[in-house]
């Protein structure tokens, strides 16, 4: 289902209980797609170890410091 950004604002509740009855929904603005809202899929439980595994791989220098110029960043500096 596709709806304008001004159709949602209007009815908010109303498309909500479309996603969650399975529906997707498409957003416009301006007659491009923006967005789009759907279901997530069920799970069953707790997510599965290792889901992910091979997708990233944390770097050996994971836990060092980091660089002077970044800390000042994260202190404004």
């Amino acid at each position: 289902m596709n709806a304008s950004r001004e159709e949602i604002e209007k009815d908010l509740h109303g498309y909500l209980d479309r996603v969650l009855e399975g529906e997707t929904v498409v957003v416009f603005s301006e007659d491009q797609p923006v967005a789009e809202i759907r279901p997530l899929p069920k799970r069953s439980g707790k997510r599965p170890i290792g889901l992910a595994k091979g997708d990233f791989v944390v770097p050996d220098n994971f836990d060092d410091p980091l660089p002077e110029d970044v800390l000042q960043l994260f202190e404004g500096e």
